[in-house]
């Protein structure tokens, strides 16, 4: 029996037609996955530590997944989902035990996926009227109960506002392409439809363009010009547009245009791009191949500034690399930067050290003073890991009180037990609570990395070795003074 059903009264059915005809505009209904969608859910497990993250379009009935992070099915009742009450309610929702939740408890979602833990994020675009409406969810589960704090929660909210600008962006990009593509419609009704246009461009920064193959020469509307940084005027050639692009960029443009021409395909890049007055930005350029007779003559698309969203973007991937506690690198860009530093070595034959960290006393502190206190030493270790006299060592906090460092800088590696002293000094840290002192230290070991190393495990177990011996040897009691 479903237990979620969204009865919609009569005074809500405007409403809820009005949020069918934005989710249809968009035309996502049952596609193929695309990066960008991929990208987004990875990002919301990676920041909420949960196994499976979804990007969730609800239709009048049903529930289609535009995205996810692990296997499942692509479609189902929007009766038996919890995005349907995110959806309806517009707001954040999060479910800690969906057992002790009788809304929820006898769904097949619990009964037969085992899901008991959710939390969802709605997905709101403009529907004809310009109203914002709900047409879906990026959203979190996982099969035990557990709760979110306010980070998660937000970093869910800034990732949702991230997908309600890809959904914009092509729902805009769609409009444009096909205003750019229907000649004869612009022909004959053209004075209204220019309007429109104009419009279109300047809301969602993007201009429309056309590539005449043989005379590669290029029609750019308004608002190119103006993205260029130039007046609107003169009829610019191919050569001329891809002077905008940074050298490491043209030539990729260059190939990707090449090979859509040559084969007739869609042409679609996002990269660097410098404006005629100097100013760095990040632009995405999409056209389809104009034939005829069976040859490509033209290329005709649009062109749109995504710098904005291209800065979000990477701001939210750099927080996904990032202990939100002590600043310094979490443990999954730990592993991607200790694999890169071993395939220099092996490749450079340049030396690399690997330290790890484990604070003595870090529990007692803890347990004494509570966890704001241990908090705060938390926060102290990485801010010494992180001082300039480690010449751009990369840190990380890889476990609750264990960290590691990361050495390629010759100069630190001359001396290895001068290193690890250096290390043991700069983590002795002191807090505060109450009137009572307590200093917390840390036991380090390093490794020298070599041919015996074949793997990331392999190093890491040589270092941890080092480590434990260095642990034995030391007392780990904070040393506690009572200061009123």
């Amino acid at each position: 029996m479903p237990i979620m059903t969204s009865k919609v009264s009569p005074f809500d059915r405007h409403a809820e037609t009005a949020r069918a005809a934005a989710l249809q505009a968009l035309a996502l209904l049952g596609t193929a996955p695309e990066r960008e969608f991929d990208a987004l859910v990875a990002l919301a497990a990676e920041l909420l530590g949960c196994p499976t993250a979804l990007l969730n379009l609800v239709d009048h009935d049903r529930l289609f997944v535009k995205a996810r992070t692990t296997p499942g099915v692509m479609a189902f009742a929007r009766d038996t989902a919890f995005c349907d009450r995110t959806v309806v309610d517009d707001r954040v929702t999060v479910i800690r035990d969906t057992m002790d939740d009788e809304r929820f408890r006898d769904s097949p979602l619990v009964t037969d996926v085992g899901v008991r833990f959710y939390a969802g994020a709605p997905l709101r675009v403009a529907d004809p009227d310009g109203v914002r409406r709900a047409v879906g969810t990026l959203c979190v589960v996982d099969n035990v109960p557990r709760s979110a704090d306010p980070r998660e929660l937000a970093a869910l909210a800034h990732l949702a506002t991230l997908a309600e600008a890809l959904l914009e962006a092509r729902r805009t990009a769609l409009k444009a392409i096909h205003i750019a593509t229907s000649g004869e419609e612009l022909v004959t009704r053209l004075g209204r439809q220019d309007q429109i246009f104009r419009q279109a461009e300047q809301i969602a920064e993007i201009g429309s363009w056309r590539l005449s193959i043989d005379e590669a020469a290029l029609d750019w509307s308004d608002n190119v010009y103006r993205i260029h940084g130039l007046p609107v005027g003169q009829k610019p050639m191919l050569d001329d547009a891809l002077a905008f692009y940074p050298q490491h960029s043209r030539g990729a443009v260059q190939a990707a245009l090449d090979e859509a021409v040559a084969n007739g395909t869609p042409f679609a890049i996002e990269t660097d791009f410098v404006t005629a007055d100097g100013r760095a930005r990040r632009v995405r350029a999409m056209a389809d191949p104009e034939v005829v007779d069976g040859r490509v003559v033209a290329m005709v698309g649009v062109f749109q500034d995504v710098t904005e969203r291209y800065a979000l973007e990477q701001q939210l991937r750099r927080s996904a690399d990032t202990d939100a506690l002590t600043g310094i690198a979490n443990r999954a860009a730990f592993d991607r930067e200790l694999q890169a530093a071993m395939t220099r070595a092996r490749q450079a034959g340049t030396p690399l050290h690997l330290a790890l960290i484990d604070l003595d006393g870090f529990k007692a502190i803890n347990d004494t003073l509570g966890h704001g206190a241990g908090d705060d030493v938390l926060r102290l270790t990485g801010k010494a890991l992180n001082e300039p006299w480690l010449m751009g060592s990369v840190a990380a906090r890889i476990g609750g009180d264990e960290f590691a460092v990361i050495v390629e800088h010759p100069a630190l590696m001359t001396d290895v037990t001068a290193l690890r002293e250096r290390l043991e000094a700069a983590l002795h840290v002191s807090v505060e609570v109450g009137g009572v002192r307590m200093s917390s230290a840390g036991s380090v070991g390093i490794a020298p990395f070599d041919d015996d190393c074949h793997s990331l495990r392999d190093f890491a177990r040589r270092a941890d070795a080092i480590l434990y011996t260095a642990k034995r040897a030391r007392v780990g009691t904070p040393y506690v003074r009572r200061v009123a």
